[in-house]
């Protein structure tokens, strides 16, 4: 069983009990009527492995209705007796809720299939994950045996950024698959920035509306972003999306120009181009800014909405500020949760509040010396000097202290640290494999120091020096500067979103070694679903 990712908590064979051969039939059945439903999602994700393999389900609707000796069964069963080690996950449950949702399971393999037993249609499903990629990416045969496994962390994400490389709706369903396998549990969406605003605000049509050449704004419907909700909640993934105000608002300033600017900081103007962010003091900008909120929140049926609230440049902290407690304001009127980046720490923090810590100064990682910005190529493509750097530590300089902010008062952290967890960080050439060093040149954004697998599979959320128990969850980060297609999207996740996804389930850093042959069977799993990724030279891909 070491091909399985996120790794199980415990693992064991059982003695002269052989194996079980995965290369014939199987059929999916549900012993409880209530996981008729999760059978049905089972069989979707396995169809791309399986085939015809996959027996079709039987006139009641079961998949696999009918026994067949000649068949093995993957068995779903709700089992209250202890099934798993029934550990209760640190952080913020992203489904609500003062108690995260038990996600414990066991999971069974002998020579007639296998089962997957918890107590929670969740925890059977975090099971079958488990059972689909045994059955997908371990060989032939599978060692007869038993695992029992829970998750560290309630909440396990992955942001994406349609708003700058924008995603079908297909192919969002492609990503809610590739989270749900991997046991993620929140696809938060990233929907509005400069480059675009994708999601339909039925109060303010002209957001979406085509542009002044006729061109059309690809963008999601309200009944795309509800059917992404239902097809995500199937597979106990919650849909988060982001409304990233009041800076990031080029997108909303183009739509609604007579929108006044924020007050500016003395010294700022002139010095570098940046897009005015909204004034919250504004009446008229409220009265907008209530209207997208409130449809948005209407629109959501998770609990929470993200405001964003990173990188407000051009505002006046007085006037940053006000504009964060009248977003939050804004979301709790329309029954929602707020969350933003942690910069919304600088507003206040109570411990209802959650900020999504991203980065500080010396996670940014610029050099202090010309010599040093000499030495970095990337930063010398994009024509920083040294002043340019200068400017932006200065800028990022009160990031330093908005974990204390958020521990000081009560709140808690997501964790998306820039270093470890922004996988559009470039690869680094060196393990980059012949044929695809065009590719890897190309992507990621320009700024972040190349990096290989191995750096992103050994972060370890106590890194931060962040009490466990105000850790609201682990959020993986892939953002769209460079994203032209699909692919190009996977590539930069994969293989580093399996790492994450490990150390999210498990609460701490994977042992290199096994980690790496884990990933080694991945590979042909990734190729059966169609998913383009970076086969690494420091894997020995089978």
């Amino acid at each position: 069983m070491n091909a399985v990712i996120p790794r199980p908590a415990s693992a064991g064979t059982v003695t002269a009990g052989g194996d079980l051969a995965v290369s014939g039939h199987w059929r999916i059945h549900a012993a409880d009527s209530g996981l008729t439903g999760v059978a049905r999602t089972v069989g979707e994700l396995l169809r791309p492995h399986l085939g015809a393999r996959l027996v079709t389900p039987g006139p009641g609707g079961n998949p696999g209705d009918a026994p067949d000796p000649a068949v093995a069964t993957l068995t779903l069963a709700l089992d209250d007796t202890s099934p798993g080690p029934h550990r209760t996950p640190a952080g913020v449950c992203p489904r609500g809720g003062a108690v995260p949702v038990d996600e414990s399971y066991r999971l069974t393999v002998d020579r007639q299939g296998m089962s997957c037993r918890a107590a929670t249609p969740e925890g059977v499903f975090r099971a079958a994950t488990t059972a689909v990629q045994l059955l997908t990416a371990s060989g032939a045969r599978i060692p007869c045996g038993q695992l029992t496994d829970a998750p560290h962390y309630a909440w396990r994400g992955l942001m994406v950024d349609p708003a700058r490389g924008h995603l079908t709706p297909e192919e969002l369903r492609r990503v809610v698959d590739l989270a749900a396998l991997y046991k993620l549990n929140v696809l938060h969406l990233h929907l509005t920035d400069n480059e675009g605003w994708r999601i339909e605000v039925p109060s303010l049509p002209g957001l979406t509306s085509p542009a002044q050449d006729g061109t059309p704004r690809a963008h999601y419907t309200v009944e795309d972003y509800r059917a992404l909700q239902r097809y995500a909640a199937e597979r106990f993934v919650t849909v988060i999306p982001e409304v990233d105000l009041p800076g990031h608002c080029a997108a909303l300033r183009e739509a609604l120009p007579e929108l006044p600017a924020a007050p500016v900081p003395p010294g700022l103007a002139g010095r570098f181009p940046f897009v005015p962010p909204l004034d919250l003091a504004d009446p008229v900008t409220r009265e907008v800014v209530a209207a997208i909120l409130a449809d948005v929140c209407r629109l959501t049926d998770a609990p929470f909405v993200h405001i964003g609230g990173d990188e407000a440049l051009g505002m006046t902290a007085d006037s940053f500020a006000l504009a964060v407690r009248e977003l939050r304001s804004l979301v709790r009127e329309a029954g929602k949760r707020p969350l933003g980046w942690q910069e919304s720490a600088r507003a206040g923090i109570t411990p209802d509040d959650i900020a999504q810590f991203w980065v500080d100064v010396p996670m940014m990682d610029l050099p202090d010396t010309q010599d040093e910005l000499d030495a970095r190529p990337e930063l010398l493509a994009l024509g920083h000097t040294m002043e340019f750097i200068r400017a932006l530590k200065a800028f990022f300089a009160p990031t330093g202290h908005d974990v204390t902010r958020v521990l000081d008062g009560g709140g808690r952290l997501l964790l998306s640290p820039q270093s470890h967890l922004y996988l559009d960080r470039p690869y680094a050439p060196g393990v980059v494999p012949s044929g695809r060093a065009e590719d890897a040149a190309r992507l990621g954004f320009g700024s972040y120091r190349p990096r290989d697998i191995r750096h992103t599979a050994a972060w370890n959320p106590s890194s931060h020096a962040i009490p466990d128990a105000r850790i609201a969850g682990i959020e993986a980060t892939v953002f769209g500067e460079s994203v032209e297609g699909f692919d190009d999207m996977t590539t930069l996740l994969l293989p580093r979103l399996a790492s994450v996804a490990d150390i999210a389930w498990t609460g701490r850093a994977a042992e290199w070694e096994d980690h790496r042959t884990r990933l080694a069977h991945h590979g042909r799993f990734w190729e059966e679903r169609g998913l383009a990724y970076l086969a690494s030279t420091e894997i020995a891909w089978l």
